[in-house]
């Protein structure tokens, strides 16, 4: 009997933190989804339709912070998600973003940070290990708005671009040199110890939790409206 009772406050004890574990990671899967939804409400001021629609990954960084006084010192937690050859989006990876120039405005301490990747060469850097950006591949400020989308096809040579909102301001920023890495422990908190960041990707672990899954609804709402704005242009 004794040994009974042992055993029930021993899975009592443990109760709490199963069903807190990965608060933290659904926060900030909630984030992403906000910011997200924010910089895209607003097209004239957004990502190109055609861009958006095109992407093959798309990474969202919110709160980016500048770390203490150190040149170039910044860091961010975020999620990356990759289309599939299907067109849809796969559930996202964790992913952390160190370091590179990204240029704060006087007075900003943080910024919301968007990567659109135009193909999956980067994203297969990043599951293997960390990937710099400028470095493994090109990357450059993106263009904004409507009256960018002309010239996406030309112009856009670059196989990733970046964008960053701080103080409502949205705008391309340089992100040469920044350094994006998985992250593993947000990654098990949410899918599993087993799971890994291309198992993740390629659709092949546990389902996640409902904030996951929703900023992936959330990236197939926002490039579906994107897909539509191009179809509506020709």
């Amino acid at each position: 009997m004794r040994r009974h009772f042992t055993l029930l406050v021993s899975l009592f004890l443990l109760l709490p933190l199963s069903a807190f574990a990965g608060q933290k990671e659904d926060d900030r899967a909630n984030d992403a989804s906000r910011v997200l939804s924010e910089i895209l409400r607003i097209p004239e001021d957004s990502i190109p339709s055609k861009l958006l629609s095109e992407a093959q990954a798309i990474a969202v960084i919110p709160d980016v912070v500048k770390a203490g006084f150190v040149i170039g010192g910044r860091r961010g937690k975020g999620l990356i998600a990759v289309r599939g050859t299907d067109g849809t989006w796969s559930n996202p990876s964790f992913m952390i973003l160190t370091g590179g120039s990204i240029g704060f405005q006087a007075g900003v301490q943080s910024a919301d940070v968007i990567l659109v990747f135009r193909n999956g060469r980067g994203v297969d850097s990043i599951v293997n290990g960390k990937f710099t950006l400028g470095g493994d591949a090109s990357v450059a400020a993106g263009p904004v708005g409507r009256s960018a989308q002309a010239s996406t096809d030309e112009q856009l040579k670059a196989e990733i671009y970046s964008y960053s909102r701080a103080r409502g301001l949205f705008a391309g920023i340089s992100l040469d040199g920044a350094v994006m890495q998985i992250d593993k422990k947000a990654n098990a908190a949410v899918y599993g110890r087993e799971a890994t960041s291309r198992m993740i990707l390629e659709g092949r672990a546990a389902k996640p939790s409902d904030a996951v899954v929703s900023f992936r609804d959330k990236l197939e709402e926002s490039t579906a409206k994107a897909a539509d704005a191009v179809k509506a242009a020709k």
